[in-house]
């Protein structure tokens, strides 16, 4: 099924943004599997639903693993059921022996241990996850039906993941190293400045390969006295929505010490 990127919605500074990843996933279409099935004219969505039962409850989370698709949101996304990944079965943490992948999507939509698919009318209420996860997905408040909820799209975003320091001629140069990744359409300018004060300038090595899984970039760049710089990244057309980005979300601070 192809390398694919999946994020967190809870991803945060304080986890280094560690929870983004990419790999190799192997497993079958659902469209093919939902192709199958003679659907009833009042069948409107689609309830897929993981294992999530567990002898303790959980004191960060909300029981219910379950998340409510229209058919055409799986088929356009291409989402798939994972049996493998990286070559090699799903692991019991990865949700073997079945889960599902939606890409473009963020990860609490990409259910683990898969037991249920059901179909349900245009009226159903969303569930306890989709309810967990609305802040995180960017919804207006917590929608109480399916047909409500926004799609959980990872919008266009970008961060710089390395800053390396150069000796060349006897001079320090320094280079930020970055990714990007998210949305659903190139980008033509990608766009960096490493203080409030400063304007934007275009990164000078960006050239948008694909939305998933990410592109990589780099920028030059001449710190003008040792400090604390905060390295953010935008977008300036108005057409792509990036409200994370904007948000300063995946600001990252560096500290230089010697120009």
């Amino acid at each position: 099924m192809g390398v694919h990127l999946m994020e967190c919605a809870g991803n945060v500074r304080l986890t280094r943004f560690a929870l983004l990843s990419a790999g190799s996933w192997s497993g079958i279409p659902a469209s093919q599997i939902l192709d199958d099935v003679k659907l009833k004219s009042t069948s409107a969505r689609v309830l897929i639903s993981g294992f999530d039962r567990y002898a303790k409850d959980s004191k960060t989370s909300i029981p219910g693993a379950s998340w409510l698709f229209t058919y055409e949101q799986l088929k356009s996304s291409g989402a798939f059921f994972a049996t493998e990944l990286n070559d090699h079965p799903l692991t019991r943490d990865h949700g073997a022996p079945v889960r599902l992948l939606v890409p473009g999507w963020y990860g609490c939509c990409c259910i683990k241990w898969v037991d249920e698919i059901k179909f349900v009318g245009e009226n159903a209420e969303v569930t306890s996850q989709m309810k967990e996860y609305a802040g995180r997905t960017m919804q207006r408040g917590v929608p109480q039906l399916a047909r409500d909820y926004q799609p959980a799209v990872i919008e266009q975003a970008a961060m710089p993941v390395r800053v390396e320091k150069w000796s060349i001629s006897g001079k320090l140069k320094y280079r930020v190293v970055g990714i990007a990744w998210g949305g659903s359409q190139p980008i033509k300018v990608l766009a960096i400045r490493f203080n409030p004060e400063e304007d934007y300038v275009p990164v000078d090595n960006f050239r948008h390969i694909g939305n998933d899984p990410w592109t990589l970039w780099s920028h030059t760049w001449s710190p003008q006295a040792p400090g604390t710089y905060s390295i953010r990244l935008a977008v300036k057309e108005p057409v792509i929505q990036a409200r994370r980005l904007d948000s300063g979300y995946y600001v990252r601070s560096v500290e230089i010490t010697e120009v």
